[in-house]
């Protein structure tokens, strides 16, 4: 096999050009026998991307940095080695990445265990990838196309992110019809900000899927950086976990994108890593949207106290996330109507809720409107922020509807950024100062709660001052949004009884 020996490439991709590659790449893509839709082409188009960027953004610079710099990959296997001999045949192409490339990357260990290593990376993204592609010749063209994407300057970078935003949407929309249900972009830049998250801070996604809410916690705490000490740090601080083998590799691509060359993320089940956490693996935050709705495996279930021990994935991911958070620290999460509605002393639920404010102050919910998470779900979904360290006193709800042209969210009309800005403004900044109840906003106190057997789904209380403003046919379509709800709710409780044994 030859080796072409370039120097770094110097020419930029435009915006324009860039798309027009992408699509290049996904024509081809169709071409193959070997790709069936969406949830096979965009793997094999980002585990590529990923060397190639990876080549660049992390090997090139480093030998440009330190003269010392030793490369993750060796000779022969790095992207300018193989990927840019254009004599080297479809056929021939085809059997190297099979054979040779990709057991190779699957198999590189990091040195002496450091966990910056990007080695730990790239070993734990190509055990399970699989190049499908049947034939060695549209594989050659696929590998020169992704060649003509350049990463050298920020621009670049910030050019391919924007276009991979839109590639991962698409497969995020893809995934949803197998019961991924992906935190829409204006949902995770709200949680996020309502964090106030500072440089120093360690935090955690443990359901991270393609990295949405990591990248955007990257992308604001940038912002605060000055020297390269606390970027380097920084990038030990932002962490995921993720269980499933595409949405790692494609939170690896977006995090490599955004100028992470060795992402802190572990492909685990994030229950059993949490579970089995120490102390010393406690974080300050997370930011997180858990599956709701499946099912855990005994074995998991029974990592977790008795009294707390349910197959429902929501509650343990929230009883895990109280563990994991140092004391003052805090979370953002969303959890679904039937999580919230769960009540009585024997509601293994309503137990979880008791913990979470006997040990966290549960200072706000957010109840989002229905379809937010559309077309994934019409489950109406709640935004929930606490802090641990002091039981809960008082919670504030804030219930955000949609505009007055629109009565819901769709695919191709999804829920807007702005939307969130009038709960910003009442938010009251760091210290939540100032807030006042009104049409959309009211406090609860945690005694009434506890009275009501930890019920947190609090409808609003002003909505019906509003009922006599409604048409007749909106006034249906609210009694047909309402019943809909309740019998998901009883659905819901009484699986939740039938699981607990009542």
């Amino acid at each position: 096999m030859a080796s072409t020996n370039k120097k770094p490439a110097t020419a930029t991709t435009s915006k324009a050009r860039l798309a027009s590659i992408v699509k290049s790449a996904r024509d081809t893509m169709r071409k193959d026998a070997g790709l069936n839709g969406d949830l096979d082409r965009l793997p094999q188009l980002s585990w590529l991307l990923f060397l190639k960027a990876f080549d660049q953004r992390v090997e090139q610079v480093g030998e440009t940095l330190d003269p010392d710099y030793r490369p993750a990959i060796g000779k022969g296997y790095r992207w300018q080695d193989w990927a840019t001999d254009r004599d080297f045949s479809g056929n021939e192409l085809k059997t190297f990445v099979n054979d040779d490339l990709i057991p190779y990357l699957a198999d590189l260990r990091s040195v002496g265990g450091n966990a910056d290593d990007p080695r730990n990376v790239l070993s734990t993204i190509f055990k399970d990838v699989t190049n499908r592609m049947q034939s060695g010749t549209l594989l050659r063209d696929l590998v020169n196309l992704v060649d003509q994407i350049h990463f050298d300057s920020s621009d670049d970078i910030h050019t391919m992110a924007f276009v991979y935003e839109s590639i991962l949407k698409e497969m995020r929309d893809a995934a949803g019809d197998s019961g991924e249900f992906y935190t829409p972009r204006p949902v995770n830049r709200f949680m996020v900000q309502q964090s106030f998250l500072k440089l120093g801070e360690s935090i955690l996604d443990p359901a991270c899927g393609t990295g949405g809410f990591l990248v955007q916690a990257y992308e604001d705490l940038m912002q605060q950086v000055d020297t390269d000490s606390q970027r380097m740090r920084l990038h030990a601080d932002i962490r995921g976990i993720e269980k499933k083998p595409l949405p790692y590799l494609l939170a690896s691509m977006n995090m490599l994108l955004h100028g992470v060359g060795a992402p802190r993320l572990v492909r685990e089940n994030a229950l059993l890593q949490m579970r089995d956490a120490t102390a010393a693996d406690r974080v300050d935050v997370v930011l997180t949207n858990p599956p709701f709705g499946g099912e855990e495996e005994r074995s998991i279930v029974g990592k977790f106290p008795k009294g707390y021990q349910t197959q429902e994935t929501s509650w343990l991911f929230l009883l895990a996330i109280i563990d994991q958070l140092k004391k003052g620290g805090r979370c953002a999460i969303v959890l679904p109507n039937g999580s919230l509605f769960a009540s009585g002393e024997n509601s293994i639920g309503a137990r979880i809720k008791q913990k979470l404010m006997k040990d966290c102050n549960l200072h706000t919910i957010v109840r989002l409107p229905q379809g937010v998470f559309a077309p994934y779900t019409q489950i109406p979904s709640n935004l929930l922020f606490f802090e641990k360290g002091n039981p809960t006193e008082e919670i504030w709800f804030y219930e955000i509807s949609p505009s007055d042209e629109r009565r819901g969210y769709t695919k191709t009309k999804p829920m807007r950024v702005e939307e969130f800005d009038s709960c910003i403004e009442w938010w009251g900044g760091e210290r939540r100062e100032g807030r006042e109840e009104g049409p959309s906003t009211w406090r609860v106190l945690a005694v009434d709660v506890e009275k009501e057997g930890h019920n947190l789904d609090i409808s609003n209380p002003h909505v019906g001052e509003d009922l006599v403003h409604h048409s007749p046919g909106e006034l249906v379509e609210e009694l047909l949004k309402t019943e809909n709800e309740i019998i998901g709710l009883l659905k819901k409780l009484h699986t939740e009884m039938i699981g607990s044994g009542e």
